[in-house]
């Protein structure tokens, strides 16, 4: 067999490359300069936003026929990969949109759809994901919120916790039991808004990182909303949290690359600068291997995270796998990463006065919002075993 040598093979296509390009120029030149005074100031990035927003980088995954960029899972991906490369925090104003989003993508009706991606897509209103609660964590079957109906309304009462963006979002995705006797199948998804009586909001968190991406719980307390407001079909909620979070994991591994990344770029540049003995530190093989390991990490990472938004835009079978085999991966290598780079920078990376610390703090989170890396773990095995049963069978 001969090759095709007019074929690029394993390429990714020029337009992905002028998107990262042309998102890279507005962090660098909106993002980045602001990112530190966000994180210390724990206020939501404003200005950071409204040149995401001009960019239509805020919410690029939202289709065109509903006024969005219409980019795949993998342009989104490489979008919040280059602005977390910039500021952890304002990368979570793509990936919860996102997030919050996705299920009425999903599983909403044409009339859901209408009513609110368009004002998501145009930067008017951004969305939040109400999943976890202060006694179901990773367990988010065991919730407690409760939804009944009562005529053409739908009662919701309790509280949800560790809500990214909370009082910021404009509108939320809540998911509340809506038939206590079947456990997670009793279990449906709503759409509701933050000017909705009753809906109030905690003191925000006090965190370790992404201090800028303001979190905060979210109380229900006798919120009435519209019955079409439900989003797919009743009892369907929980199906539906877990059929999102097979897609949005991908945004979380693509965080963490970019949080690897630029830790990385920040200690190379710095170790080639840097004078110890008369010589640059980045002539040390010591640190050289801390930084060809870095690398080699943060390559495996961002082949995985690509191939799994691949996945993810094509809805392949295996979009679990990957995108719990994604976030774990790229997540676990922000962190060895970012450590890493705080020891090359020594003494001046436990400072402030230098971005890696502040990235080191960010990354933690990767590890553990959006399912634990011990529960990527478990979905992991889950469907190793479960396709291995299959073969066996």
């Amino acid at each position: 067999m001969t090759a095709n040598k007019d074929f690029d093979l394993y390429q990714l296509p020029e337009d992905y490359t002028v998107i990262r390009q042309a998102t890279r120029e507005v962090c660098d030149a909106e993002v980045a300069p602001r990112a530190t005074e966000a994180d210390e100031s724990a206020q939501f990035p404003q200005k950071s936003y409204e040149a995401l927003r001009a960019a239509d980088l805020h919410a690029p995954h939202i289709p065109e026929q509903y006024g969005g960029a219409g980019l795949d899972a993998l342009g989104t991906a490489i979008v919040i990969e280059e602005i977390a490369r910039a500021c952890a925090s304002s990368s979570l104003i793509p990936a919860v949109n996102k997030l919050g989003t996705m299920p009425i993508m999903l599983g909403g009706s044409e009339e859901l759809k209408q009513k609110y991606l368009p004002k998501v897509a145009a930067g008017e209103a951004m969305f939040s994901y109400c999943l976890s609660e202060p006694e179901a964590g990773s367990d988010a079957g065991s919730m407690t919120t409760k939804a009944v109906r009562d005529g053409e309304e739908w009662v919701l009462n309790g509280v949800k916790r560790w809500i990214t963006n909370a009082g910021t979002s404009d509108y939320y995705t809540v998911f509340a039991v809506t038939d206590p006797g079947k456990g997670s199948k009793g279990i449906s998804a709503f759409v509701v808004e933050k000017n909705d009586q009753g809906v109030s909001f905690g003191a925000p968190e006090h965190k370790l990182g992404i201090k800028a991406s303001p979190t905060r719980e979210v109380y229900f307390d006798q919120v009435r909303i519209p019955a079409d407001r439900l989003i797919g079909a009743e009892g369907e909620g929980f199906k539906l949290a877990m059929r999102t979070l097979d897609h949005t994991r991908v945004t979380i591994a693509a965080q963490a690359l970019g949080i690897a990344q630029g830790a990385l770029d920040y200690a190379a540049g710095y170790s080639t600068e840097r004078q110890q003995f008369g010589k640059p530190i980045s002539s040390f093989q010591g640190l050289q291997f801390k930084m060809a390991d870095a690398a080699m990490n943060i390559t495996a990472a961002r082949q995985l995270t690509y191939a799994a938004a691949a996945k993810s835009e094509r809805g392949d079978d295996d979009v679990t796998y990957f995108g719990a085999t994604a976030k774990c991966f790229a997540s676990d290598t922000a962190m060895q990463v970012t450590v890493e780079a705080v020891q090359i920078l020594g003494g001046y990376g436990y400072t402030r006065d230098y971005p890696v610390e502040r990235m080191m703090r960010d990354a933690k989170i990767t590890q553990i919002y959006e399912g634990t890396n011990e529960v990527q773990r478990i979905v992991i095995a889950r469907q190793l075993l479960g396709a291995i049963g299959e073969v066996f069978v």
